[in-house]
């Protein structure tokens, strides 16, 4: 073979190279994007769930026993408030996730032993985010514990009691104005009503939460100058009150404080009526301010009873600005419609407002972390200073009273008579006073 054609035929072969090289490389290249459309539609598909986090809000309700009542409309309110969370799109983190809301609750039957056993399945086996506590300072107390010991953030809404925030713990956070401070307010109206009343009896219920308010009450009268003539508590289960009923009598106090729940509360002003026994002045704890009060009737009329929350009470965004503080939350009067209308016209009570002032604050604390981080949140929870439709919301800070409630303030509420109809007016403090206290009340 010439020399010529040994050349051409070595330019041919290497151009078949170079085009099997190309056309290699062109199938190696295009290869992927056969695939892309694929890989495209499964991120589509998947980024939705990914986006999308589910957080479990444990807590125990008192489905039966002693704490039914208010234990029941506290949950009502805590689910109130997660369910128009939850249609309203959830809670939206900067990182694109939206975060709704699931409850795992169980019936604790107001019986501390289950409380803490509920609480330990709640945090180990329902792997749940957050804490909210059960109804009582009784119940609470078992269940800060458990909150305690796996290190899950617990708000405490109907729990009034002190003590339990005086513990060391880091991860409890109280929505209620302390016992400390739930009936000194009554002693402050009793003296502008009457500042020749001198004498006072204090009858209360054997529970953590009324004997904790009590004694704080006792040492209050006695620094603003009064005799305590009768300081005496009563079994929990109590049905007939006439022995101390009695007692009462013979000291004849110019009023009378205490009580303790619901049940021992209506009774106790029920058969105070029947007896005919001649009372100026009653303040009791937890039952007054309860709708289902006025089913006592005339026994109800004039009986006073510290309130967290009341439908009258003026907490408005611009009683925040003016105290500088802000605002978060509905407004008492959305608050109030919107209950209203799932329940057929009924007035919530503060044990209502308290379960969806729970959530409110664990929604605040989420949004200020920007995240579901424990820390994150905790540290959230120590900065809220805000004016809800409950009320101010501050916690105490330090190592010797953490989680503490500083910023809420108790309402005074008192039966009273409209055109022949039981209403429930506010009677202190001034400012937010409906209508002047009957006094003597019978």
């Amino acid at each position: 073979m010439s020399r010529k054609w040994i050349l051409v035929f070595a330019l041919v072969l290497a151009l078949t190279w170079t085009l099997a090289a190309c056309g290699g490389q062109k199938a190696a290249t295009e290869a992927p994007k056969a695939e892309e459309p694929a890989a495209t539609e499964e991120a589509k598909e998947e980024a939705p769930a990914a986006k999308e986090k589910t957080v479990v809000v444990g807590f125990t309700a008192s489905q039966t026993g002693k704490y039914n009542v208010p234990s029941t409309r506290q949950t009502t309110g805590l689910q109130m408030w997660m369910d128009e969370v939850n249609k309203a799109g959830g809670v939206k983190l900067s990182d694109g996730t939206v975060l709704k809301f699931k409850a795992v609750s169980y019936d604790d039957e107001s019986n501390k032993d289950r409380v803490q056993e509920l609480y330990t399945k709640l945090a180990t086996d329902d792997k749940a985010d957050f804490l909210i506590s059960p109804y009582s300072s009784g119940l609470t107390a078992a269940a800060a514990v458990i909150a305690e010991q796996y290190g899950i953030p617990m708000i405490t809404t109907g729990a009034a009691s002190d003590a339990t925030y005086k513990q060391g713990y880091t991860v409890v956070y109280q929505a209620y104005t302390p016992a400390s401070r739930y009936l000194t307010g009554a002693i402050d109206l009793l003296m502008d009503l009457d500042p020749n009343a001198k004498k006072v009896a204090f009858v209360y219920e054997n529970s953590k939460f009324a004997t904790d308010v009590n004694e704080a009450a006792k040492a209050y009268a006695e620094k603003n100058g009064f005799d305590v003539v009768l300081f005496e508590g009563y079994d929990p289960d109590i049905k007939d009150f006439n022995a101390i009923i009695n007692k009462i009598e013979a000291a004849a106090p110019d009023a009378i404080l205490g009580g303790g729940h619901f049940q021992d509360g209506s009774t106790f002003a029920r058969q105070l009526y029947e007896k005919g026994a001649k009372v100026k002045f009653i303040s009791l704890l937890v039952a007054p301010p309860e709708p289902t009060f006025a089913e006592l009737g005339d026994a109800a009329v004039g009986v006073i009873g510290p309130s967290q929350w009341e439908p009258a009470a003026k907490y408005t965004p611009e009683s925040a600005k003016a105290a500088g503080i802000e605002w978060y939350g509905p407004t008492g009067e959305e608050f109030t419609k919107a209950y209203q209308a799932a329940h057929d016209g009924e007035e919530p009570s503060y044990h209502v407002a308290g379960g969806y002032a729970a959530g409110l604050i664990l929604q605040k604390a989420i949004e200020t972390a920007d995240s579901v981080e424990k820390d994150a949140v905790l540290k959230a929870m120590d900065a809220i200073d805000m004016m809800t439709f409950f009320g101010h919301i501050k916690f105490d800070t330090s190592e010797e009273a953490h989680g503490l409630q500083i910023g809420h303030d108790m309402i005074l509420i008192q039966w009273q008579k409209d055109g022949g109809k039981l209403v429930k007016q506010v009677v202190w403090p001034k400012a937010g006073a409906t209508a002047d206290p009957i006094y003597p009340i019978r």
